[in-house]
């Protein structure tokens, strides 16, 4: 069975209107037990045989919270023990569903060395999310930055909250501990959550999904007559498509969020308008960013060591966050990629962007984020070579040939829109305008359910299209 997401008309039209009414006919005292229960039917839906493991990593966590709590202050090295074994276990879920069979192949590939398989084991939905969230909520017992959660419902609705369970924004315990027991709805917040998430919506259904065409076209047509402007276009395509399925994601988790009277920490700032890539980490994903930040580098020393241990650092965090995003070789290049760009700055790039023209920092980042994440987008790190010598004329047929000229074309408002679409000048010239004539207040609800309205249309027409980061 496949599993739930919210551009599905399941979600838009069975589960959420149910969890909705569910949600608000519900004394305040109970809402939490609504959300813990609603939120395992969520993840269920796709995956019932792995409730059980969730719910095994939830009580796991909460038990060795309240260990950690206990003794804190009276026997620190005790609570250290009990947080280092929560993370251990944590983490072992992790690796041994995400990670043994990628290990196990590569190091079978040694002499003498023989480690089987297993065949079937699957990623459960989430796993990546939501083992980061409890490992964030361990440590900050411990580091007695945030108070033992003792309610087992309160902990389990914040481990599984269905609106970022999937993929993320994570969000750490201390962001929502406060919101666990004294958020308070409102029509407002509600109102400010439909938009948001319609959005969202109209960036997964109508361009993110509309660009990963255009990028499947021009991928496969590199194997059949390479051309100069078809890699290219791969990797423009690919790179506005994840921004719009992830950030739309993003988006939606957020507005779902403040229907319920959540607040949830943003997870993209207009990445693409960066003119390092030091500050396009800054807006891209940002949760996952400063996840790494405070629970690795900071702990590692961050910038409080000397100048080849602050390089060690980076290294370090970089390798991990490739790593966290999948088990293939393409994955862990990708993370040094960016782990070699970053030092690269910080150790003198960073000075001399900033000396040059916005415009070319802004080029610059563009072209190497397209080709960190045309290794991103490729396990066969052989088709992803040579697509990347395509873009300079090596092995192809020509700068392009007449079909993909005519894709092209059709494909160049959808592009045109997208790009602009993913700098803030949409979202400045619609806040000038409301400020100048307040009643387009009622536009913008016409304009949500035209939206909508659109969005379902092609729902209903269109084949299942999964969010990418619900694979990591």
């Amino acid at each position: 069975m496949e599993s739930m997401v919210f551009s599905s008309l399941i979600f838009l039209f069975a589960y959420l209107p149910a969890v909705l009414l569910l949600y608000y006919i519900t004394p305040r005292k109970g809402k939490n037990l609504i959300l813990f229960v609603v939120s395992l039917f969520f993840y269920a839906w796709g995956e019932p045989i792995y409730v059980l493991l969730m719910l095994l990593s939830i009580t796991l966590a909460y038990l060795f919270g309240l260990l950690i709590g206990e003794y804190r202050k009276e026997n620190p090295r005790r609570a250290k023990l009990f947080t280092v074994l929560s993370v251990c276990i944590s983490l072992s879920f992790l690796l041994f569903f995400k990670y043994y069979n990628f290990f196990a192949l590569n190091l079978s590939r040694v002499p003498m060395v023989n480690i089987p398989t297993i065949a079937g084991l699957a990623l459960p939905i989430g796993i990546s999310f939501y083992t980061f969230q409890i490992i964030s909520y361990t440590v900050d017992v411990f580091r007695k930055d945030c108070a033992v959660q003792k309610n087992y419902i309160n902990f389990g609705a914040y481990v599984t909250l269905f609106p970022q369970l999937i993929a993320g924004p994570i969000v750490r315990y201390t962001e929502i501990d406060e919101q666990l027991t004294h958020r308070r709805e409102s029509a407002r917040e509600f109102a400010t959550g439909v938009f948001r998430f319609v959005v969202g919506l109209s960036k997964k259904v109508l361009i993110g999904d509309a660009l990963a065409a255009g990028f499947v076209y021009f991928q496969d047509s590199l194997s059949v007559s390479p051309s100069v402007a078809g890699a290219w276009l791969t990797v423009i395509l690919y790179s506005l498509h994840l921004y719009y399925d992830f950030s739309g994601y993003s988006d939606m988790a957020i507005g779902l969020g403040h229907m319920l009277g959540f607040s949830f920490p943003e997870n993209f700032n207009y990445p693409y308008v960066a003119k390092s890539i030091t500050e396009f980490w800054r807006r891209w994903h940002i949760s996952l960013s400063s996840w790494f930040r405070e629970y690795v580098y900071i702990p590692l020393g961050g910038n409080r060591v000397g100048t080849f241990k602050r390089y060690r650092n980076l290294a370090i965090v970089w390798l991990l966050t490739g790593f966290w995003h999948g088990a293939d070789w393409n994955f862990v290049l990708w993370g040094v990629y960016f782990a070699v760009i970053i030092i690269t700055e910080r150790a003198f790039l960073l000075h001399l962007l900033e000396k040059l023209p916005r415009a070319v920092g802004h080029l610059y980042s563009l072209f190497l984020i397209g080709v960190g994440f045309l290794i991103f987008s490729h396990h066969d790190l052989r088709v992803a070579f040579s697509t990347f010598l395509a873009l300079f004329g090596v092995g192809t047929d020509g700068f392009i040939s007449s079909t993909g000229l005519y894709t092209l074309i059709r494909q160049a408002p959808l592009i045109l829109i997208s790009a602009i679409g993913a700098t803030p000048l949409p979202k400045q010239l619609w806040e000038r305008a409301q400020a100048k004539h307040p009643r387009l207040q009622a536009v913008a609800v016409a304009l949500c359910i035209l939206l909508f309205g659109v969005c379902v249309a092609y729902l209903v027409d269109s084949t299942f299209s999964p969010f990418e980061y619900t694979q990591f």
